[in-house]
């Protein structure tokens, strides 16, 4: 039943292969890589005392609903995932600044997160402000890829 398994397994990978060669083109440690994905909440506090809530996230992928989390100043929401065979990983989130703002965001998307969140431990780092969700690939440099 063993070696049943494995030659399907070496069928479907050949296939796969074929019917997808740019999956080649990634080396095969980059599939067991965990990729490690931070937001963390730097939003201004307004109107509101430091330990109650002003921020909200619900993240997921297609497989995966991390639920919501209720974050305070500085908070730092962090999971893992791995980049699939076909590279379509994709984990998003909804948002919500309480009575301000609300917007969805890829947070980790293989085709475009997976080179460029390797050079920091192999982070995606994302930083909620008040005028948008920035990322940084490095924990030095901001780009703001989501404005409110």
């Amino acid at each position: 039943m063993a070696n049943l398994k494995h030659n399907v397994f070496q069928m479907l990978m050949t296939i796969s292969v074929f019917l997808y060669p740019w999956a080649l083109a990634a080396s095969e440690d980059s599939l067991f890589k965990n990729y490690h994905i931070h937001v963390v909440n730097d939003l201004p506090l307004f109107h509101s005392p430091p330990n109650v809530p002003q921020f909200y996230l619900h993240c997921k992928s297609g497989d995966r609903d991390l639920g919501d989390k209720a974050m305070l100043k500085g908070e730092d929401y962090t999971w893992d995932t791995k980049v699939n065979l076909f590279r379509t990983t994709l984990f998003f989130c909804n948002a919500r600044w309480v009575n301000y703002k609300r917007i969805t965001f890829d947070a980790f998307k293989a085709s475009r997160d997976e080179g460029r969140c390797e050079e920091y431990h192999n982070s995606c780092i994302w930083s909620v402000r008040s005028d948008g969700i920035y990322f940084s690939k490095d924990n030095a440099t901001w780009t703001n890829e989501y404005p409110w």
